[in-house]
């Protein structure tokens, strides 16, 4: 078999079969940092940008996105998912880190998940600011902790 779930013995693409699967309670954890100039930061905390507050429709595309993960990564499982959340939080004087946490009970796991909803709130971002700053720069989108399912739980490394 296989040692990559999404494909068979004979390399062709496959959606994985989960239907012998018990369902559990599933937790995916994920964050991104966007990077961009201090006076750009500066307009986002200070909610100065004329399209908006930044931050509250990056958490609204995040949550939009988590939802329709099934649409956008080829060979993932519709999942009804019970919760979707996004946090925000300025690092330094020119970083904002997101952090997106879903959650599911089901068959398998909520990792693209989140990790869809932090990328898309981190595109969102930079979709709002690109005219203060183009120079914006998206990184170290990672899985930070998963829990359920029979590989159990598993957190990144600090500073990984």
């Amino acid at each position: 078999m296989s040692p990559l779930s999404h494909f068979d013995d004979s390399g062709a693409s496959r959606m994985v079969d989960v239907g012998a699967k018990a369902e559990t309670e599933r937790m995916a954890r994920a964050s991104a940092i966007v990077r961009m100039q201090p006076a750009t930061l500066a307009l986002i905390r200070d909610k100065m940008l004329s399209k908006g507050d930044v931050l509250e429709v990056a958490r609204i595309a995040g949550i939009m996105a988590a939802k329709k993960t099934f649409e956008l990564i080829p060979l993932c499982h519709p999942l009804p998912l019970t919760s979707v959340g996004l946090e925000f939080a300025f690092i330094d004087q020119d970083r904002v880190r997101i952090e997106a946490t879903a959650k599911v009970f089901a068959r398998t796991g909520v990792e693209m998940e989140a990790l869809t909803a932090v990328s898309t709130a981190a595109l969102t971002v930079y979709d709002m600011c690109k005219a203060a700053d183009r120079g914006m720069v998206i990184e170290r989108i990672r899985l930070e902790e998963k829990t359920g399912g029979k590989s159990g739980q598993y957190i990144a490394e600090q500073g990984g």
